[in-house]
């Protein structure tokens, strides 16, 4: 078992189950989880938001995501978070099947 606040930076992959995974995102302000063509080609990527708040683009769709908000990555889906906020954000993220 891992705490999601034990995570300080970047990306680390929490747990690994025999068909998916959890890890935590933490981005400061200005970061973002990578370059928009980011895919997972055999896993569909669910992004719940812990703290903070983030912008999103998954394929052509754009938009705020705050704490208490979630979004499906579809597979292959080009997408990217960015924090434009004055504050660190932190999500979880379920992946399935495996990505990492």
């Amino acid at each position: 078992m891992r705490n999601i606040n034990d995570v300080s930076s970047g990306f680390e992959v929490l747990e690994n189950g025999h068909e998916l995974q959890t890890a935590a995102m933490v981005l400061d302000p200005g970061e973002e989880s990578g370059p928009s063509g980011n895919e997972h080609p055999r896993s569909e990527q669910m992004l719940f938001v812990v703290s903070g708040t983030l912008e999103a683009q998954i394929g052509n769709d754009r938009f705020t995501m705050r704490a208490g908000d979630c979004a499906i990555v579809p597979r292959d889906a080009a997408h990217r978070f960015v924090n434009r906020a004055a504050e660190r954000a932190i999500t979880l993220n379920v992946y399935a099947p495996k990505a990492y």
